[in-house]
């Protein structure tokens, strides 16, 4: 038949299928090939090509009657037409245009999409880093983004922070690398044909950073000790020692949950950790006290709650310089961690339960998969760190 402005005007609406989802009828032109008309029961009319491209019947709406007249679609399928007449894949070009024009922040939100893997602390982390390093050109499109602003970029940032211009450029690349992966021509062939990001590497351009070495040297634990008792905040204070006797990581303890300590076993467990492995400990006799102390004026769910967004402690810097200005021992939330690890060296326990206690996993060390580490055995190494720690503090 042939589609005309009356025959669109008068043609009938179809009824919603027997199980009352919508449907819809086609209606295909009799003087030009592959244009049609697709009518649903809800009433929409769009005008539509369809042709077999590649071997494939493909689809296009050309878009709803209303918006296009019947001569202004009739042109556009003409013109979509021609294209498949030379060889041309309309929908392809189509989804290559788009992503050319994908701009930094939208292939940064479907890089989050696809990670499903992420925690939501390296997601926080990521998004800081875009509004840090990049937030002149999060609208640009990837595809611009060039070796030299690269480059530019990074030396800029490296004034202010050389581990934070380092730490940017990473994120940047697993973004463009994301996108070198996911996003093809209509030959299939990439669109982004280098990561912009490795100029830096093949300058050997990235600054470097030494790795922090830092610890509370076990002269310095009794002043830091007698600085945190001046510290207003209960929790706070808690935490800190916390993680000095456990050695986790700062983000384990903070979201640490009542429902995760069993005082029965005198154990804890850590089930989200940076290496996808649950982390369960034993209680020495200093926690558990700390932890029953804590325990009977619980306020919520976390054992460090705060009036934070996300009801658990997040930042405590600003007791932390405190302690800093009071004791005179300078030192960061992970120096805890390394002043534990270090300690425990110190002490000569077991290499195997020294990576038990830190959840150290080493993909290289066949061995250690050969050896299950029981909590009970890890009671007795835990109990001496602690003894060492706890008089250490109060000397």
């Amino acid at each position: 038949m042939r589609i005309s402005k009356s025959f669109v005007d008068k043609v009938e609406i179809p009824p919603p299928s027997k199980t009352g989802t919508s449907a819809q009828v086609f209606y295909r032109d009799s003087v030009i090939s592959g244009f049609g008309l697709r009518i649903t029961s809800g009433g929409a009319k769009s005008f539509i090509v369809e042709k077999r491209i590649n071997g494939k019947v493909k689809r296009i709406t050309l878009g709803r009657y209303g918006n296009l007249t019947v001569e202004q679609a009739k042109k556009e399928a003409m013109k979509l037409l021609g294209k498949v007449a030379t060889g041309i894949d309309p929908i392809a070009e189509k989804m290559e245009k788009n992503v050319r024009s994908l701009s930094l922040i939208d292939t940064f939100n479907d890089y989050l999409k696809t990670r499903k893997d992420l925690k939501p602390n390296t997601i926080h982390d990521y998004q800081k880093v875009m509004k840090w390093a990049f937030e002149d050109w999060q609208l640009k499109p990837i595809t611009d983004i060039t070796k030299d602003m690269v480059e530019n970029r990074h030396r800029e940032l490296g004034k202010i922070s050389k581990a934070r211009a380092n730490n940017s450029m990473r994120v940047l690349r697993a973004i463009i690398n994301h996108a070198r992966h996911k996003f093809e021509d209509a030959n299939g062939n990439p669109i982004i044909l280098f990561n912009p990001v490795e100029r830096l590497s093949q300058n050997r351009a990235w600054f470097k950073v030494e790795a922090r070495q830092t610890i509370i040297k076990p002269h310095q634990l009794a002043p830091w000790y007698k600085a945190t008792l001046q510290l207003n905040s209960d929790s706070t204070r808690d935490y800190l020692y916390f993680i000095l006797f456990t050695g986790l990581r700062k983000t384990e303890a903070a979201q640490l949950q009542w429902d995760q300590i069993d005082f029965d076993d005198l154990t804890f467990t850590i089930p989200d950790t940076k290496n996808g492995l649950a982390h369960t400990l034993p209680l020495s006799d200093y926690l558990e006290k700390l932890l029953k102390r804590r325990h009977l004026y619980k306020e919520s769910k976390f054992v460090f709650p705060s009036n934070s967004k996300q009801g658990h402690l997040t930042d405590p810097t600003k007791s932390i310089l405190r302690v800093i200005k009071l004791s005179g021992v300078t030192f960061a939330l992970h120096d805890l961690r390394r002043t534990f690890i270090t300690i425990a060296d110190g002490l000569d326990i077991p290499a195997y339960a020294l990576k038990k206690l830190l959840n150290h996993k080493d993909p290289r060390d066949v061995t250690a998969g050969y050896i299950i580490s029981d909590v009970e055995r890890l009671r007795k190494p835990m109990q001496l760190i602690s003894d060492y720690i706890h008089s250490a503090l109060c000397s």
